[in-house]
């Protein structure tokens, strides 16, 4: 039945397709390497957590345990993106992590975990065109735990938004478009009817009054003549 079930400390077929080392020159690092590649990690898991779950298989009595933890970084924002590296003295420990720890949940996902070449500087950054891993650069689904939507479908709602705004802006602007502002000339008419609805002044007054002493003299002096 050994032959049945799949050893769990096995590595999987992946090679990073930035290597130039052909399968049988990687085949003899990964059966030395002590370095493991974590996928499938949430945005927000800390490197004090994966610390503390991959001690576990640790044998620091022993001269082993956890040498270094590279966290995978954003290339452009430089926060996490969902890997990992986990380095440690032992290739035994690596080999044990992959048995009791890959398939496993941390923050409530399930992790994978796989015997790499080594890390080597800039390793730690995504390579998906904006930036992150490449397996969110085209997601479809929603993973609150990865950002929400993949990569693609952000850039689709961003220029989605960005045509209906222009296409408000230009309906604001355009023949047809209603007036947002004509403060002005309501308050020069609200003057206007003010002016029309107030009361005389004693100016006023007097001057009706003039017009009245004009017309009695007038009419005296007719009468006389």
């Amino acid at each position: 039945m050994a032959h049945v079930v799949t050893p769990l400390d096995q590595p999987s077929n992946y090679k990073d397709s930035q290597s130039r080392v052909d399968r049988q020159r990687q085949n003899d690092l990964l059966s030395k390497s002590t370095t493991l590649y974590i996928g499938n990690l949430s945005f927000y898991t800390t490197e004090e957590q994966i610390y503390e779950l991959f001690t576990k298989c640790g044998s620091p009595d022993d001269g082993g345990g956890i040498k270094r933890i590279i966290m995978g970084l954003d290339r452009n924002t430089r926060t996490p993106c969902g890997f990992c590296f986990v380095e440690y003295y032992t290739h035994a420990e690596a080999l044990a992590s992959m048995r009791y720890v890959s398939g496993t949940k941390l923050d409530e996902r399930i992790i994978r975990c796989d015997l790499d070449l080594g890390y080597k500087e800039g390793r730690q950054f995504g390579r998906g065109k904006s930036g992150g891993q490449v397996r969110d650069e085209h997601r479809q689904d929603y993973d609150p735990g990865r950002g929400g939507w993949g990569a693609q479908a952000q850039r689709l709602e961003i220029e989605r938004r960005r045509e209906v705004e222009e296409r408000y802006a230009d309906a604001q602007e355009g023949p047809g478009a209603v007036a947002g502002g004509g403060g002005d000339w309501k308050e020069a008419e609200g003057v206007q009817a003010e002016g029309k609805k107030r009361g005389r002044s004693p100016e006023d007054e007097g001057d009706n009054t003039r017009m009245v002493r004009t017309r009695l003299d007038e009419d005296i002096e007719a009468e006389r003549m």
